[in-house]
């Protein structure tokens, strides 16, 4: 019985034969090592000689370290380690220049232990720190410029900085069940998405037709609203001839 109790907290080793057989291929041809859900406790140095895939999914496992040695997967798009038990993030992990989406969620990821290079992945579109231990976001997260999507719901966040909310191209910002003083600083996921159909321009930067169109419209509008009664007066129908009408209160008028 000890035996195995020794044999489970050891984990899966995983084989560089098991990790080829682990291999697929995504709806866009491209190569994904899914070693999700293997029981995996330690990082498996075997899957080194694979670093030319293009993604890497070691999700929902019981990893408490990635080494620094994770830089040599260059190809790397989309990294997926999700559902851990991860402390802390190697320095190397900022080399991975080709980064679009890396998911750290469900981990027990705290500020001081997200290094500084992570400001390096340039490319990086998505970003998934919820279920953590964070206390504070660095501000160095600002750099990321092409960052889209970030989600940091469920930690004890109290702030979010304003180089991250005001990221260019932020679409998504996912703040929900963090201890904020202040409610309002939830909002920003609503703002944030009511910007994807609004657009605001100065008369300046529009053409004279554009100009005129929107012009007219918005003397639709004034017209529309000038023309509807006010709910303080008495409806007036003129055209109606019965004596249920409201001429009937002029009865002078009605004779």
């Amino acid at each position: 019985m000890a035996k195995g109790k020794t044999k489970g907290q050891k984990g899966k080793r995983i084989t560089l034969k098991t990790a080829k057989n682990s291999i697929r291929i995504t709806f866009d041809g491209r190569r994904r090592l899914d070693l999700s859900k293997m029981g995996i406790t330690t990082f498996p140095k075997c899957i080194l000689k694979l670093d030319d895939v293009d993604e890497l999914d070691l999700s929902r496992n019981m990893l408490k370290k990635i080494p620094d040695s994770i830089q040599r997967f260059q190809k790397l798009r989309w990294l997926d380690l999700h559902s851990n038990q991860l402390e802390e993030l190697p320095e190397g992990i900022g080399m991975l220049q080709n980064l679009a989406y890396l998911n750290l969620s469900n981990n027990k990821l705290t500020a001081k232990n997200l290094p500084v290079e992570l400001n390096l992945l340039k490319n990086l579109r998505t970003l998934n720190l919820g279920l953590n231990r964070l206390d504070n976001i660095p501000t160095t997260l600002g750099a990321l410029k092409e960052l889209k999507e970030v989600s940091l719901f469920d930690n004890f966040l109290t702030a979010i900085p304003t180089s991250v909310t005001k990221l260019p191209k932020l679409k998504k910002l996912n703040v929900k069940r963090n201890p904020f003083p202040d409610p309002t600083q939830e909002q920003p996921v609503d703002s944030i998405k009511r910007t994807e159909t609004l657009y605001l321009v100065q008369e300046k930067d529009l053409c004279c037709s554009c100009l005129k169109m929107c012009q007219d419209e918005r003397d639709k509008l004034n017209k529309l609203k000038n023309t509807i009664p006010s709910s303080s007066k008495k409806p007036n129908f003129p055209s109606l001839l019965t004596p249920n009408s409201t001429a009937k209160e002029n009865q002078e008028q009605w004779r």
